[in-house]
């Protein structure tokens, strides 16, 4: 049964889907293809679309924001270009004390390039990297 045939899809839970969406559409402006219950929640879960397909699977649940790992990158060309605009609509690149940032909250990556970070309302980590 090989996975790799199939396509795969990130999950992120979240402590409220309203909050939840005026996040993820109004500040990093992805784009709903679906909506529906999250357990017993209607209208609970939301899948986002990005890079032309459905990528993220957000939904109303009890264990939101428990991890402090990152939960999904962005691979982008333009690293600054996204950075300034996710700032100019509120969001805030996360600083780790072990790694030097710059200005905007960029640092370099193991291995090239470069990276930032962000997280929503409730504490999910994501990424943003570029080769350069």
């Amino acid at each position: 049964m090989p996975l790799n045939a199939y396509p795969v899809r990130t999950s992120i839970a979240v402590s409220d889907i309203r909050r939840a969406v005026a996040f993820y559409e109004g500040r990093l402006g992805l784009e709903p293809v679906q909506s529906g219950p999250s357990a017993h929640i209607p209208d609970g879960s939301r899948v986002y679309a990005s890079g032309g397909g459905p990528a993220l699977n957000v939904y109303q649940s009890a264990t939101a924001g428990r991890t402090a790992a990152t939960l999904a990158t962005w691979y982008v060309d333009d690293l600054d270009h996204v950075v300034d605009e996710l700032a100019a609509a509120g969001v805030a690149m996360v600083r780790y004390e072990q790694f030097e940032h710059d200005a905007k909250g960029i640092t370099a990556r193991a291995g090239g390039g470069r990276i930032a970070w962000f997280q929503d309302p409730d504490g999910n980590t994501f990424a943003l990297e570029a080769d350069a």
